[in-house]
């Protein structure tokens, strides 16, 4: 860069409070020697429009290939597919209720229920209730669908501040762009995102929306700032051609890159406030990017005050990377994906073993209202299995990931775990214990205090205890070998963990449900104290760990089996069978349950049903009708 440049990059990202320094992160297995390998992932900005859309165009070719980018789409429209409860008396009025299955407690995740003791909320189909849990009736509802009409309505899930309700959906598509580009056809559509602003003071009404091209990857909540995350691909349609050579295929995207404007990256939106509506783009100066990217992936972070009766813009800022993963802890919101791809960009026979899989990670300070500010980047070797792969303790980041591939002939994984300390605006690695679960991947993590239980699987089921305390030195300290997995793990009272997952015989193949007790107070030799099994079963909570529930004071858990809910009571010592909790209707799949006093509620799609937790016996029913 030039003097000037550098001025106009440090003025701008001290306003966009993304700008980080530089440093060169510690090897990694498969790098390339020290002098070859690239800086650490800061984030830099460009200094105009013209340099954004010369550097996103070479970053494109450079991803093209004969069938696309390089992974294998021909078409780079929309995004990709899509991974600890507790009870608390909140204001006076209202009752001892239960929150979301939070991984931690200062960063409140969406869901498809919400209650603050007084009322619950629900939102499913374009439909949010709300139901008053002490007189059993629902009290308000409000049609999400005639905000926006016609959007191809996805997963809906919401947040909760006060009187404010924000509804966020997955996924969806717009008819048309947001902001139309001359030149550029929108065959099907392009991926959108949706967030209705609802205020629950009286009868539920829409308050504003918010419309931005992408696809949402996760949000967080930290007192009544919301913060989104979405993901977008550059809107490029490449041709398709059955005849030719690989050479012309390649020079036909590369054609249609080098004619597209900054516009086919940077996302559009929308938001409304009443009858007044507004549009906007990203701007250029919004937009950073690390030291190596591919061009074919932006994330959006945008910023949401749910104490306001409006949305306005997000306040959005953009980097040209990738993430799959969003962990917050309150005062910081990390952002985690693999290293974009390179060599052999776009063939439909790429070997993803061939190549070194690093996860970069950037992290943002959340600390204070409003944007995100950005301090550090770091890398570890191999890739997350979910949020619960990360956590954040005494001023460092611990990191499991799986290397290599678990599924070939002669599998060639392993997995670790690692510690990084900020340094500087680096996530510098103090620390890694490498080697667990030769052949197997990481199924399910957690991490308590200095120490980490990590569950790895192909065949057998291997507990690692794993020792943090000192960030320099990780070690394991016990191992517990068991058929089955788990792939979600809870802590409970006095060295107790619940894992939940799936049974399996000798050879690894599944045989239902199995929840497993164990006792965790001896690092060196965790054992499992009692098993439950459900033959031929399967829990929605392997891939949601929202739909589980635990009430440490009576040893309840509610957990889904197939379409119903399980109440199960955990002692220090045995688990037993308290009940099963069905929903009529279809889909009549129950998908969560929450306490409010002394009464479990159930969802679904077709209603709300009371329970009586001690013994499952039904007390209402509350239909959708």
């Amino acid at each position: 860069m030039t003097r000037g440049a550098h001025v106009l990059a440090a003025g701008t990202l001290a306003a966009l409070t993304l700008l980080g320094g530089s440093a060169v992160p510690p090897p990694l297995p498969g790098d390339p020697p020290p002098s070859h390998r690239p800086f650490a992932p800061r984030l830099v900005s460009f200094d105009s429009c013209a340099e954004a859309l010369s550097g996103l165009r070479a970053a494109a070719r450079a991803s093209v290939g004969p069938w696309g980018f390089a992974d294998g789409w021909r078409t780079a429209f929309g995004g990709p597919p899509r991974a600890e409860s507790g009870v608390r008396a909140s204001a006076a009025s209202a009752p001892e209720h239960s929150t979301t299955n939070n991984h931690e407690a200062g960063a409140d995740e969406p869901d498809l229920v919400k209650t603050d003791g007084r009322r619950i909320v629900t939102v499913s189909r374009g439909l949010l209730r709300v139901v008053d849990p002490a007189a059993r009736r629902e009290t308000g509802r409000v049609d999400l669908t005639r905000a926006l009409p016609d959007q191809g309505w996805g997963e809906q899930t919401l947040l909760l501040h006060g009187d404010r309700a924000l509804v966020l959906t997955r996924t969806g598509t717009v008819r048309e762009p947001v902001m139309p580009m001359p030149g550029t056809r929108m065959p099907g559509g392009v991926a959108a995102s949706r967030l209705i602003l609802v205020d629950l003071a009286g009868a539920p009404r829409v308050l504003g929306t918010y419309r931005v091209e992408g696809s949402l990857v996760d949000a967080r909540q930290t007192g009544s700032t919301a913060r989104v995350v979405v993901h977008t691909r550059p809107r490029l349609e490449f041709p398709y051609a059955e005849r030719g050579t690989d050479a012309t295929r390649t020079a036909a995207n590369h054609a249609v890159i080098d004619r597209a404007g900054v516009e086919a990256w940077l996302p559009a939106y929308e938001w409304t406030a009443g009858t007044q509506r507004h549009t906007g783009r990203v701007g250029c100066d919004r937009l950073s990017r690390p030291p190596a990217w591919s061009g074919t992936s932006m994330l959006t972070v945008l910023s949401f005050d749910l104490a306001t009766d409006r949305l306005g813009d997000g306040d959005p800022v953009s980097v040209a990377a990738d993430a799959t993963t969003v962990y917050g802890t309150g005062p910081n919101l990390y952002l985690a994906g693999e290293r974009p791809v390179t060599g052999r960009p776009g063939s439909p026979h790429r070997d993803r073993r061939a190549r070194a899989q690093v996860t970069e990670i950037y992290q943002f300070d959340t600390g204070a209202p409003g944007r995100p500010r950005y301090v550090a980047a770091g890398t570890v070797p191999g890739t997350l299995v979910n949020q619960y792969a990360l956590s954040e303790w005494q001023g460092h980041l611990r990191v499991a990931t799986t290397t290599g591939d678990p599924w070939a002939a002669r599998p060639t994984s392993e997995s670790g775990v690692h510690v990084l300390r900020r340094d500087g605006d680096t996530l510098a690695r103090t620390g890694s214990v490498t080697g667990l679960g030769p052949g197997e991947r990481i199924w399910s993590v957690r991490f308590l205090g200095g120490s980490a239980y990590v569950v790895t699987f192909r065949r057998t089921d291997p507990l690692y205890a794993v020792d943090l305390t000192d960030p320099d030195a990780p070690r394991v300290t016990g191992e517990l070998k068991i058929t089955g997995y788990s792939a979600y793990l809870h802590p409970l009272p006095e060295g107790r963990l619940l894992g939940v997952g799936q049974e399996a015989d000798q050879r690894g193949r599944t045989q239902g449900v199995q929840v497993s007790l164990f006792d965790v107070r001896d690092p060196a030799r965790p054992t499992r104290l009692d098993q439950w099994h459900v033959p031929r079963a399967y829990s929605a909570l392997e891939y949601d760990s929202h739909a589980f529930l635990h009430h440490p004071e009576t040893g309840l858990v509610a957990l889904p089996v197939g379409d119903d809910v399980r109440l199960l009571r955990v002692s220090g010592t045995d688990i037993s069978e308290v009940g099963t909790v069905s929903h009529p209707g279809d889909p009549g799949a129950v998908t969560r349950s929450l306490l409010v006093g002394d009464v479990l509620w159930t969802v679904s799609d077709t209603g709300l049903r009371a329970v009586d937790p001690t013994t499952a016996r039904s007390l209402d029913w509350l239909p959708v009708t």
